[in-house]
């Protein structure tokens, strides 16, 4: 047998979200996770670890992740429930818990993600670790006075603009990228509508189960009250009742799960990918407003060689730092560009994959759901027809 370390062996990375566990109490109250990651990539410490992981972790994650690989399509966390009565509630915990398995597996099969110095953190650090890397400064606190000063002149050319009236929109136009903005924002559309429909679909479910256990609660006490045969009968019907409704909850759970989850997941997907659109659209203004900035940089500067003017040493400098500022914001848009080519064709590649078990769980439990309701009311029928015959 081949040990896990093995050179001949698949290289392999895969996690498991697992066994949420209520800590604290009130408003500082969360859900923890028991996070085992599976492996034999020598870059990690071993073939097994588990770690102890919040939801403030999981977002660490996903904040250096999208900082660090502008263009990818880094996967989506759930969503965070505000109301308090649905924040511990089991059905929600499972689903996060379901979720937040997804996302860090999406993370590690990635071919590029899954390289991270920081999903190896995430993976395999303590906790203290951990807590010290999630509560370092971040956001506009932890910016530096030049990159307050930047900001500041970015608002205030924005304002000029719109005031003098010469703001334009700088966008590009290229046929493939129209074609995959219109994919997407169509996409989005149409996975809403279906998990809009899927929501109904599970509300129905559970309300038609809820008036079918009421009803057989009910038929069960009337047939208390009459005498044989009848009262058997009422109570076999109450029976089936409460039987088709056990059947009908148990679907509607499924089809939550199963179904209406993952297209819920894809929408937040597609929102991701929506938020890497336009990280690419700053990126194409940010090089075309750099490469016109250095255009002009070199026009006034043959100006001042031809006029032999003594601050062409000071504009050469500015020219020589702008376009290589230029050129790297050029480097950066093509990288943005080609990491998004890739990124679209896994996309479809996954979602295809992955829709395509989420129809079929969904196909398959609506089938079981009938055949389980036929037969629970098929078998009281030979009872009905020899009472109505009697």
């Amino acid at each position: 047998m081949q040990s896990p370390r093995s050179p001949s062996s698949q290289p392999y990375l895969s996690a498991s979200v697992t066994d949420p566990v209520k800590l604290g109490n009130g408003v500082q109250a969360y859900i923890s996770y028991r996070v085992i990651t599976k492996t034999n990539l020598p870059e990690y410490q071993g073939p097994e670890k588990i770690v102890i992981r919040r939801y403030s972790d999981f977002v660490w994650l996903r904040d250096r992740l999208l900082d660090k690989y502008k263009g990818v399509f880094v996967p989506p966390l759930p969503e965070k429930s505000a109301v308090e009565k649905f924040r511990f509630s089991a059905e929600f915990i499972e689903m996060r818990r379901a979720a937040l398995d997804i996302f860090v597996n999406r993370i590690a099969s990635h071919p590029e993600l899954q390289q991270s110095e920081d999903l190896r953190t995430f993976l395999q650090a303590d906790e203290e670790t951990m807590e010290r890397f999630r509560f370092q400064e971040t956001g506009i606190f932890n910016k530096k006075p030049a990159d307050f000063m930047q900001m500041f002149r970015d608002v205030q050319s924005k304002v000029s603009d719109a005031v003098l009236g010469k703001e334009k929109p700088v966008e590009e136009t290229t046929p493939e990228y129209e074609k995959l903005k219109h994919y997407i924002f169509e996409l989005e559309n149409h996975l809403a509508e279906a998990q809009k429909h899927a929501y109904r679909l599970v509300k129905r479910h559970r309300e038609l189960g809820q008036s079918l256990l009421d009803f057989g609660k009910a038929v069960k006490l009337l047939g208390a009250c009459e005498g044989e045969p009848t009262g058997k009968l009422f109570s076999d019907l109450g029976t089936k009742s409460e039987l088709v409704s056990i059947k009908l909850q148990k679907e509607a759970q499924q089809v939550l799960m199963n179904f209406e989850e993952p297209l819920k997941d894809y929408v937040r997907y597609v929102q991701s990918i929506k938020a890497t659109i336009a990280e690419r659209a700053t990126a194409f203004k940010q090089h075309c407003e750099l490469a016109e900035t250095t255009k002009l940089k070199e026009i006034n500067l043959d100006k001042l060689m031809l006029t032999r003017s003594d601050k062409v040493g000071e504009a050469e400098i500015e020219y020589r730092e702008m376009k290589a500022e230029s050129e790297e914001a050029t480097i950066r848009f093509e990288r943005i560009v080609k990491r998004m080519n890739e990124e679209i064709v896994r996309f479809q590649e996954q979602k295809t994959e992955e829709m395509g078990v989420a129809f079929h769980q969904f196909a398959k439990g609506q089938a079981r759901l009938a055949n389980g309701i036929a037969d629970a009311w098929r078998a009281l029928l030979p009872k009905l027809e020899a009472a109505s015959s009697a």
